[in-house]
């Protein structure tokens, strides 16, 4: 029998099987390593992917960072029967990871090392008790704001009030440590079609506060209210939040390779500095045909160079876009017309990289908050466009908390429209990167918080010093399991 007692503890994690929350995790996870100088290694666990196609982007990942020869253990739990008889994304999404319960507990329990912690995605708090025998912290890394985390902490004391108004324009909600937040800025994830999935987010949000601590990808920099309304009880009045470590800005920077540069890259160099407008909507962002005609027309009319990341629709049961028929989904004669001053790309696009490119003056974005976290990591201002989930608070903040982004005047707060027109697009394009006032005060404080993210991460730095705070509360067997 193997002596656990004189292993190297290990941190036990859970990931999430999409792409923005595995990865993130895991970088946060070699952040953690490193601060540990050696005392602690790391164990994933994995959970198979409902789909195929994110199944593959998975083992990507894992093959990838499983030969970086970092002390990270790569363990794939047993498949699970996928649930049948859902309403709501978020229910299929909790009942899958809640099958897989057994599974992280035997594996768990076969571990050779002594486990220091648990940490487990936002959405797969169900597994939080599945290893509670072990009486161990456990903590739960938030892959997102501190505003939607806050908002998750206050859902069951909104709702009585605030399910009833999701689908109203107007009034306001009340997210501690925030301006009022316009109800069109309220979570897509919360306020679409499936409004079942309140009730799933509220009970995450339950969960979150039987956790030992939540590790955050943001930093008190960059949310400085939002932070300290958790910590001080105002989102759970009555009952102390746990402690709230803020880390971020955690970006993943995969191993340079002695490869060509990117087709993008490549025509950025060509460019004048701080001159391109750059368009991309993430690794689910998708626009119909029609809504393709009104952004080609914007930018045609803007007038200002860009690099247009452009998919196409999604396979039949994927949510993942496609590489785009650039033919097919673009006006005729928009290609000529704009023949050196702009590019289409039809397929994945190395984003760090663009938004690194001294060439590239405004980011276009759908809000995703790692796309927001390397825009501003980079000093890039933006022009925000939320699709989904929680991009619209996300949105609300960049504008209003932050101050680094122009908004398109459809999205005033007083509603919220996923369709742009043309000349929306226009404007917010022309006032980004044409020296109008608004514009020049967003690229201000792009290039501000560019300076406090680095300097957040540098050491002697807010999240250095949380980071390290808690990797000994870890090693030293400090933190308290739940109660």
């Amino acid at each position: 029998m193997i002596d656990r007692s004189m292993a190297a503890a290990t941190i036990v994690f859970l990931p999430c099987w999409e792409s923005g929350h595995f990865m993130s995790m895991v970088a946060a996870g070699k952040r953690m390593l490193d601060a540990s100088g050696g005392a602690l290694s790391l164990t994933v666990l994995v959970m198979q992917a409902p789909t195929a196609a994110k199944a593959a982007e998975v083992d990507s990942h894992v093959r990838r960072e499983a030969a970086s020869g970092l002390d990270i253990r790569f363990l794939n739990l047993p498949a699970v029967e996928p649930p049948t008889g859902y309403v709501a994304p978020e229910e299929f999404n909790f009942r899958y990871t809640q099958l897989h319960a057994p599974h992280v507990e035997e594996a768990v329990a076969g571990l050779s090392s002594p486990v220091a912690a648990i940490v487990v995605d936002l959405f797969c708090t169900p597994l939080l008790d599945a290893a509670a025998e072990l009486a161990v912290p456990r903590y739960v890394y938030f892959a997102s704001t501190g505003a939607f985390l806050a908002l998750m902490l206050r859902l069951p004391a909104f709702r009585e009030d605030l399910t009833a108004k999701l689908r109203e324009t107007e009034g306001t909600v009340h997210v501690p440590g925030l301006p009022p937040v316009p109800l069109p800025y309220m979570p897509a994830c919360l306020s679409g079609d499936k409004i079942g999935n309140y009730e799933w987010f509220e009970d995450y949000g339950r969960r979150f506060m039987d956790a030992s601590g939540i590790i955050i990808n943001s930093s008190i920099e960059l949310e400085r209210g939002v932070l300290a309304a958790i910590a001080d009880g105002r989102c759970v009045p009555g009952r102390p939040a746990p402690t709230v470590h803020a880390i971020g800005p955690v970006i993943w920077f995969a191993a340079r390779e002695q490869q060509p540069p990117h087709v993008c890259v490549r025509w950025l160099d060509t460019q004048p500095p701080a001159s391109v407008v750059f368009l991309c909507f993430g690794s689910k962002g998708f626009v119909d045909r029609a809504q393709v005609g009104e952004v080609a027309a914007g930018l045609e009319r803007a007038g200002h160079r860009f690099l247009w990341v452009l998919r196409g629709p999604p396979a039949a049961g994927s949510s993942n876009p496609t590489d785009a028929d650039l033919d097919a989904m673009l006006p005729g004669g928009f290609l000529t017309r704009t023949q050196g001053r702009g590019l289409v790309w039809p397929s994945w696009a190395p984003q760090k990289e663009v938004l690194a490119h001294p060439a590239v003056g405004g980011f276009v974005t759908h809000c995703g908050w790692n796309s927001t976290l390397e825009s501003l990591w980079f000093g890039v201002p933006m022009v925000p466009w939320p699709l989904y989930g929680e991009q619209h608070l996300n949105a609300f903040e960049l504008v209003t908390a932050m101050g680094v982004a122009v908004p398109m005047k459809s999205m005033d707060g007083s509603k919220v429209e996923s369709f742009v027109g043309a000349a929306e697009l226009e404007q917010a394009v022309r006032g980004l990167m044409g020296g109008t006032e608004e514009g020049r005060k967003a690229r201000d404080k792009a290039a501000g918080l560019k300076a406090a993210c680095r300097k957040a991460v540098a050491e002697g730095g807010s999240s250095d010093a949380a980071l390290r705070k808690l990797v000994s509360e870890i090693s030293s067997g400090g933190g308290a399991p739940p109660p």
